[in-house]
């Protein structure tokens, strides 16, 4: 005899901070919840990026609610290995009820409840929160030629460190920070060429993720009064952080124009022009993990569900959580996660 669902009031996908956030405020309201994360270890897709990824804020402007991040031995900006550190931390203090490995398959509608399908069973819940984020669908631009390059194609999700690369000719593509970033590290092991679709900008050296979260949230508010806010594009693109400020100062952080094409051996420009190269390291982001609410058919025109606050316009027993602006001010972030978090748990328990 097959078992029934398993009941709970509300299920969270994900256990990294966007979920562990949610979990913070659901265990103060008392609600019945859990936890599928697929990960099989605590700390999000932090796990999984390079060794001298840093943060863009200092650790007291980079946590989650009730409990501060540690400040990193010297100061600075704490690094990926420390924020792994503070979330297995963070979800063993406030014990949240978290399972893993669980994959989530999928999510159907149910008769007054939203069914889970994992590949450890089915769960029923009256509320479904998604907090999958988005490292799990890295994102590379199609280029002419794309598939004939002889070379290697990396993408930021499965950069580690540069060693692999030392003496390599690789070509960097995009625009924001972790090309930077990465670009600062392997200029110094690799012949490095930067291509980017515009000039790149480095923000003054005082703005870092604090500013740019205020900005983010005057704009979400702004948008929502039907208001211009002020942006960050006449400021710059890249945060300043200092692997990058030494960068800039040995003259590194040079950008060519993006190249119009791929070839076997490397790159080329409109003008004629080519670059041999061994590896294109593609800085080009990522999409939000959504695949398994496919089944209740929201996506809009742009691939994403459409949203008042966090919750789905076409369903309203779903909230989104942690994929950017669009569910919440810089909420793909340790403190826009956070922050959101608190006012859409507000609403869940309104809700049930």
């Amino acid at each position: 005899m097959t078992a029934g669902p398993r009941p709970v009031d509300v299920l969270v996908i994900g256990g990294g901070q966007a979920g562990l956030a949610t979990g913070y405020y659901l265990r103060r309201a008392k609600a019945d919840f859990v936890i599928l994360d697929a990960q099989d270890a605590a700390g999000g897709a932090w796990r999984h990026a390079w060794d001298s990824l840093r943060l863009f804020s200092p650790a007291q402007y980079s946590s989650l609610p009730g409990r501060m991040m540690p400040i990193p031995p010297g100061g600075g900006y704490p690094s990926a290995a420390e924020v792994v550190t503070y979330l297995t931390d963070y979800e063993h203090r406030y014990q949240l009820p978290v399972l893993r490995p669980v994959t989530v398959h999928a999510v159907r509608r149910g008769d007054g409840h939203l069914l889970v399908e994992t590949g450890q069973g089915v769960w029923q819940a009256k509320v479904v929160v998604s907090a999958t984020g988005t490292w799990w669908r890295r994102y590379i631009p199609y280029h002419p030629g794309l598939r004939d390059f002889g070379g290697e194609h990396l993408h930021t999700a499965g950069y580690r460190g540069p060693e692999p690369l030392r003496g390599k000719r690789v070509v960097i593509v995009g625009g924001g920070n972790s090309a930077a970033q990465l670009l600062a590290e392997l200029s110094t092991v690799a012949e490095v060429t930067w291509v980017t679709q515009r000039p790149p900008r480095l923000l003054p050296d005082d703005i870092d993720g604090r500013a740019l979260f205020d900005l983010a949230t005057r704009r979400h508010r702004a948008a929502q009064a039907s208001e211009q806010a002020e942006g960050i594009a006449n400021l710059g693109d890249i945060v300043a952080v200092p692997p990058v400020r030494e960068a800039r100062d040995r003259g590194v952080l040079k950008a060519e124009p993006m190249f119009t094409r791929i070839t076997p051996h490397g790159v080329a420009w409109a003008d004629g022009s080519t670059l041999a190269c061994d590896v294109i390291l593609w800085c080009t982001g990522f999409r939000p993990a959504l695949s398994h609410l496919a089944p209740l058919g929201l996506r809009g025109p742009d691939g994403l569900i459409p949203t008042h606050g966090t919750q789905a316009v076409g369903e309203a027993r779903l909230h989104l959580l942690g994929y950017g602006d669009w569910t919440g001010p810089a909420s793909a972030t340790l403190i826009g996660a956070g922050r959101t978090a608190r006012q859409m748990v507000a609403e869940i328990v309104a809700q049930r």
